[in-house]
């Protein structure tokens, strides 16, 4: 699947809520599937600067693309919801296609508005982390 069929498929499970409250719980429950992250990733150099929580980000190249994993403190549910769309669409896709990619469903889906401003800074740095791992892989 491409990094378009991805986020339109996530714009349209969205679609279905029409309150900002179901789509928070949305993000939180996408957030709590999101597989354990490898102890060996939870490192300071992983950590994404910016989040108002503690958010780790690894990635490794895996057959011409990149393999991602993300956690967050367990308090911080939202930012593991967020970190786990965003590998949801960007897993396992090319580094170009990765550093490249237009993240167009962060604004369709109102993200802006589900957000606090120190978290909407947080999901920044965390696909500007995402992009230069596509960048550095590239």
């Amino acid at each position: 699947m491409t990094i378009n069929e991805k986020q339109d498929e996530i714009i349209e499970e969205f679609d279905l809520f029409d309150d900002q409250l179901d789509k928070t719980q949305y993000i939180i429950d996408l957030g709590k599937k999101l597989p354990p992250m490898p102890e060996k990733y939870v490192t300071d150099e992983n950590r994404i600067m910016g989040c108002q929580s503690k958010v780790w980000l690894g990635a490794e190249p895996k057959d011409d693309a990149i393999h991602f994993y993300g956690d967050a403190e367990p308090t911080a549910q939202i930012s593991k919801g967020l970190i786990s769309l965003l590998i949801r669409v960007l897993q396992d896709q090319k580094p170009e296609d990765i550093a490249n990619a237009d993240l167009y469903f962060i604004d369709r889906v109102g993200m802006g508005s589900l957000v606090t401003s120190r978290r909407a800074g947080g999901l920044a740095a965390m696909v500007q982390r995402m992009k230069e791992h596509g960048r550095q892989h590239a």
